[in-house]
């Protein structure tokens, strides 16, 4: 089954406290997950992000949700436990707890309430979907992965409508913010100056020369797809180099042919299309300027040991 959301876990999890014992969040999700049945691969699916496991992540928003509704409390650090509110709430034997429900107690509603604003009145409760899936961190994650999916068609598109040199020395310089090639002045150097079919430039591997990577470097227009012709006819160009590695990179696609061709001698081949090319440009600050950054802290909980 899939994921379940936070807010479907709020019932199961104040039942999993009800045996008036001190659970650890860690003993929660291994019971919970028993319980919704989830899969091995399902326990490790990740956020966006990749820094946290999903299931943990709505568990852990869970656990916060009802301790700020207080029907469930912390004892000491990492344990929570059952409260006399949460074991009243069971004894009512609701059909599902969620933030709607949750709102009916007053700890609940300031929680979830803003600050007062120094220069006028308190402002509205801010507005949250009763029927939300996600956590706040889950929200954060799939925003980002969206303005960074927007960023890189901006990015392609810009890139399509430069001409073939510009799109040369962007390769160059991508190559070498990612660790090959030495400087910038010998990459560019080294580039285009081939005439074998097939090939359009070389680059060191590394910034002593130890070895090459050759490069084919097409820019096409989206839809104007790279076929296993194409890849046939940049191996023999390695193989008459009597090189070994290349990559290909294009501002189209591969088909899905061109994906699953594996030369049978010792080349290797790297295929960077068009989306991949401008995610990497993101991830080496290529072509792109930091508009904002947020920091997300969580509370070092080891400061407060005694």
């Amino acid at each position: 089954m899939p994921v379940p959301d936070f807010q479907s876990i709020m019932l199961p999890f104040l039942k999993f406290s009800s045996d008036g014992n001190e659970h650890t969040t860690r003993e929660a999700v291994e019971c919970l997950a028993n319980e919704f049945g989830l899969s091995e691969s399902e326990r490790e699916e990740l956020l966006p992000s990749g820094t946290q496991r999903i299931f943990e992540n709505r568990v852990a928003w869970t656990k916060t949700h009802l301790l700020k509704a207080g029907l469930i409390e912390s004892p000491r650090r990492s344990y929570f436990i059952l409260t006399g509110r949460g074991r009243g709430v069971l004894e009512e034997k609701p059909p599902k707890i969620n933030i709607a429900f949750l709102r009916h107690f007053p700890e609940y509603v300031e929680f979830q309430s803003p600050k007062r604003d120094e220069n006028g009145p308190q402002q509205a409760n801010r507005p949250t979907d009763d029927v939300s899936t996600q956590t706040p961190e889950e929200t954060l994650d799939s925003t980002y992965q969206s303005i960074r999916k927007t960023l890189s068609q901006d990015l392609l598109a810009k890139i399509v409508s430069q001409s073939p040199a510009f799109f040369e020395k962007l390769v160059v310089e991508l190559l070498v913010k990612m660790g090959y090639g030495g400087s910038i002045k010998d990459a560019g150097k080294a580039i285009g100056k081939s005439g074998d079919e097939g090939i359009d430039g070389t680059i060191k591997e590394d910034k002593l020369g130890l070895d090459v990577i050759y490069i084919q470097a097409k820019k096409w227009a989206p839809g104007n797809v790279v076929g296993r012709p194409e890849l046939h006819k940049f191996v023999g160009a390695l193989a008459g180099q009597g090189a070994k590695k290349g990559v290909f990179i294009t501002t189209s696609s591969f088909t899905k042919e061109a994906r699953d061709y594996a030369p049978r001698n010792e080349t290797k081949i790297v295929l960077i299309d068009g989306e991949e090319l401008t995610q990497l440009m993101i991830d080496y600050n290529l072509g792109v300027t930091v508009q904002q950054t947020y920091e997300i802290k969580r509370m070092d909980n080891d400061y407060f040991d005694e």
